[in-house]
């Protein structure tokens, strides 16, 4: 076994290798990975991005967009035959339609391909002439992303996290009722295992529709094909019933045993190949973060988000590439941070967002710098909804914003609140381990698209996705 697996991370890296050598020489390839919790806004960020890099006339802030040094852009077929392709034209005729919805949430990974045409200027370029770019952008759940963190975790430090998680948090009562009435020392029994099972799926579910970010195993919230298998049918168990194998008190055949040692499997089976396979090739990466929605959950989602990031930051392997990385696996290059539905809130509000933002992500922006990695925190829409006015209201002015809501349709006007110039009026009761903010609650609303017309060469309206766009992969486009 220990043979075949070095065998096969040699082959790889020779593969990797090559590839390396032959997109340096040739048509340079930059892998882009999407991530987000769910509702952060992956798929329409992506359907988005790729419009608006087919037809660029809102991107003035990507460079080889404004200096017209991108001539062409177009989709081509995605070098990972295995990898579904991401349903890029069926989304957008969702935004565009004549009652425009939301496309479907991400649920697996997937994959897109644009290749650039790019004519560089000035008299380097004029001798290097046109070359072709690839961008490969890589959607995936961030529930998957959070899972890498079980890794450095055995079955016994797992279960005491999560049932510390589910007596604060709501939706773990159902779950720990089952508990208290089951056997984990008895022989196995596969509907009491089942039960568990989906009990605390159900836990998980209700406490990250709470606004909580930290819900392993990912899996449980978005099973796929693997719904109802072994490896996802297991949940934590008290302390000195679930001890890690092989060693340990519980008989064989027990149920304690073989959730312990399903666990494992769902970390060799589902996990690791998750990350050798598709996250370590990954050299760019957006984390997108319903940072309003957690604000709008309370001070403890806001501080579980917090945490959360800083946790999952490990596993982007943040640093500086080489000829060597395709041995030693890529490093994620460049990192940005952004907090969505910036159309949420009045355009006044949105550096407090931004602050709010960077503030949150301090703890895994300082370990991506310190790597090597650049880094950047902002707020963006990648697709605006809203449009924003100015309402009287009891001898004052408020900035609203007005859109169409998601559970009636009708038009309406929205005044959020006030955000906090200083983040630490958001961080300190958060840490602090607070219930409810002091000054007052930070409001939310769901919109539904506008509908839109537009104008020839110009993609959907946004905001700041070109600036975002910049920073992910504007230095490959000069």
């Amino acid at each position: 076994m220990v043979l075949t697996t070095l065998t096969d991370g040699i082959s790889r890296g020779v593969d990797g290798l090559t590839s390396t050598i032959s997109e340096t020489l040739f048509e340079p390839v930059v892998r882009l990975g999407v991530t987000g919790l769910a509702r952060s806004g992956k798929t329409v960020f992506i359907t988005s991005l790729v419009a608006n890099l087919l037809d660029r006339g809102r991107m003035p802030q990507l460079s080889g967009a404004a200096s017209g040094a991108i001539t062409s852009a177009y989709l081509r077929p995605q070098p990972d035959d295995t990898v579904p392709r991401f349903p890029f034209e069926s989304n957008l005729a969702k935004l565009l339609g004549a009652e425009p919805q939301w496309p479907e949430a991400t649920s697996a990974i997937s994959e897109l391909r644009v290749s650039l045409r790019v004519q560089p200027h000035g008299f380097l370029g004029a001798l290097s002439g046109p070359r072709t770019v690839h961008l490969d952008i890589v959607d995936y759940p961030g529930e998957w992303l959070l899972d890498l963190t079980l890794m450095g975790q055995d079955f016994v430090t797992w279960s005491a996290h999560a049932l510390e998680n589910l007596r604060a948090r709501p939706g773990g009562a159902a779950y720990l009722s089952a508990l208290a009435a089951t056997d984990p020392t008895g022989k196995l029994d596969e509907v009491t295992a089942t039960t568990l099972a989906e009990r605390f799926a159900h836990a998980l579910k209700s406490a990250r529709d709470a606004g909580y970010s930290d819900c392993t195993p990912g899996r449980f919230l978005m099973p796929g094909e693997m719904a109802g298998s072994p490896a996802l049918t297991f949940a934590p168990l008290p302390a000195g019933a679930s001890p890690p194998l092989p060693a340990g008190a519980s008989p064989r055949g027990s149920l304690a045993r073989e959730f312990a040692r399903r666990f494992e499997a769902y970390k060799s089976q589902i996990v690791r190949p998750f990350f050798r396979d598709h996250f370590s090739r990954i050299d760019r990466q957006v984390v997108l973060v319903d940072a309003l929605g957690a604000l709008n959950a309370g001070p403890r989602a806001v501080d579980d988000l917090r945490r959360t990031m800083a946790e999952t930051l490990t596993a982007f392997r943040p640093g500086t590439n080489s000829w060597l990385s395709a041995l030693t696996g890529r490093r994620v290059e460049r990192i940005l941070f952004a907090a969505t539905k910036a159309d949420h809130i009045h355009h006044r509000q949105h550096p407090q967002l931004t602050a709010i933002m960077t503030a949150l992500v301090d703890d895994a922006k300082r370990r991506a710098d310190f790597a090597g990695a650049q880094t950047m925190a902002m707020s963006l829409a990648a697709l605006r909804v809203t449009v924003e006015e100015e309402r009287a209201h009891k001898g004052t002015t408020l900035d609203v914003v007005r859109g169409r809501l998601s559970d009636n349709g009708k038009e309406a006007a929205f005044y959020p609140g006030l955000l906090p110039t200083d983040p630490n009026a958001v961080l300190a009761p958060a840490r602090e381990g607070a219930e409810r903010w002091l000054d007052g609650d930070f409001q939310a609303m769901r919109f539904s698209p506008a509908r839109l017309s537009l104008a020839p060469g110009e993609g959907p309206p946004h905001i700041r996705l070109d600036r975002a766009a910049e920073f992910l992969f504007g230095d490959r486009l000069r």
